[in-house]
């Protein structure tokens, strides 16, 4: 197992050594133990199951310093919190990919429409 001692102090985006912190739209974290396999993908697909969303091709982690920065699902965490500065990122579960109708989403999936609709009231009040 790899172990990231040095790098989780102080550090938003491990809660301790290989446990990834995920923010939420509502304001909650969720914490997530990971080894040297755990991909992206493994992380939203429980996530997907946690949060009861089915629609889970609109999701993605995401890092955020000053801008946010898309993880693919191939990626492993460990090749991310490694990265220089990595301290200075959270790690968001965001809605990457728009739905072209919100209305078909909000009849096929209510629980990814409300996180949508929490991420761009979250978005709309941010202040500069």
């Amino acid at each position: 197992m790899l172990f990231l001692t040095s790098l989780y102090q102080g550090n938003s985006l491990l809660f301790l050594p290989n446990v990834l912190k995920v923010y939420l739209e509502n304001g909650q974290t969720k914490a997530f133990k990971f080894d040297n396999s755990t991909t992206v993908k493994d992380i939203v697909l429980t996530l997907k199951d946690k949060l009861s969303i089915r629609a889970i091709e609109y999701f993605s982690l995401v890092l955020e310093q000053h801008l946010h920065i898309s993880l693919y699902v191939c990626f492993c965490l460990y090749q991310v919190v490694q990265k220089k500065d990595s301290h200075d990122y959270r790690c968001l579960f965001r809605v990457c990919f728009i739905p072209r109708d919100p209305m078909d989403l909000l009849q096929d999936d209510p629980s990814t429409f409300e996180y949508l609709f929490l991420q761009g009231h979250t978005v709309g009040t941010l202040q500069p």
